[in-house]
């Protein structure tokens, strides 16, 4: 199962920088030991530098995950706060028919509610179901 780990990087941000990335090490840590057959993609693993980009590499290296996000298997967003490159990725997912698996307070945003498959509020609950074999039910694949 090829999962492709999405969630906000820029977000509404006016400067060059990032949001807070811990979440991505804590989520890559979860989805590999829960799910071992998985393959875990995250992009800012390959692309720490991406605010460094001149535009034709950033452009590519942009269009190049929104097509991965239709060509995996699963999606698993963290959604904090709005974040228009996570919605382009879940849209694409679930555009391709790949599931979307959200973790995001923003249940009352239609990105969020109708392109999700599977939506948590938080981090923690998102733990729970990975950790009790309830996620890999969910997503009807073996844990």
């Amino acid at each position: 199962m090829r999962i492709f780990l999405a969630g906000i990087m820029q977000g509404s941000l006016r400067e060059a920088a990032l949001h807070d990335q811990d979440y991505r090490a804590r989520l890559r840590e979860l989805l590999i030991a829960h799910l071992p057959e998985a393959e875990v993609y995250d992009p800012l693993a390959d692309h720490g530098e991406s605010l460094t980009y001149d535009d034709g590499v950033g452009r590519q290296v942009f269009l190049r995950h929104n097509q991965m996000c239709g060509d995996c298997d699963v999606v698993v967003a963290f959604i904090p706060e709005a974040s228009m490159g996570t919605a382009i990725e879940i849209w694409e997912a679930h555009r391709a028919g790949r599931k979307v698996v959200a973790i995001s307070p923003l249940a009352h945003n239609w990105a969020v509610k109708f392109l999700s498959d599977v939506l948590y509020a938080s981090l923690a609950e998102f733990e729970a179901d990975l950790v009790s074999g309830a996620l890999a039910v969910r997503l009807s694949v073996t844990a």
